[in-house]
């Protein structure tokens, strides 16, 4: 059985990096006929920059962490409940 004829993009649709006319994979990523020349869902659009929005998300969310990681409500909770306790056991007379 005759091996058919590879011919490769001229520019890798997941990188758009140049891609030699022999190459059997992208010199710049790797990419090749196994992994994906699929241009319809990989191909580059542009610089891929963060989003600002996301950023700004991320701050926003990252301010109301305390210092575990926990969301600071959940801290003001925790400690509301532990001077319940502390208050109700003082009431009851265990201490």
């Amino acid at each position: 059985m005759a091996a058919r004829a590879f011919k490769p993009p001229e520019e890798c649709p997941v990188c758009g990096a140049s891609v030699p006319p022999r190459a059997h994979a992208c010199p710049e990523c790797g990419a090749d006929e196994r992994s994906g020349w699929n241009e319809e869902e990989t191909h580059i659009d542009g610089l891929d920059l963060p989003d600002p929005d996301a950023e700004a998300a991320f701050e926003r969310r990252k301010r109301r962490l305390g210092p575990t990681g926990v969301p600071v409500v959940w801290w003001i909770v925790g400690l509301l409940l532990a001077g319940l306790l502390i208050y109700g056991v003082l009431l009851s007379g265990w201490g």
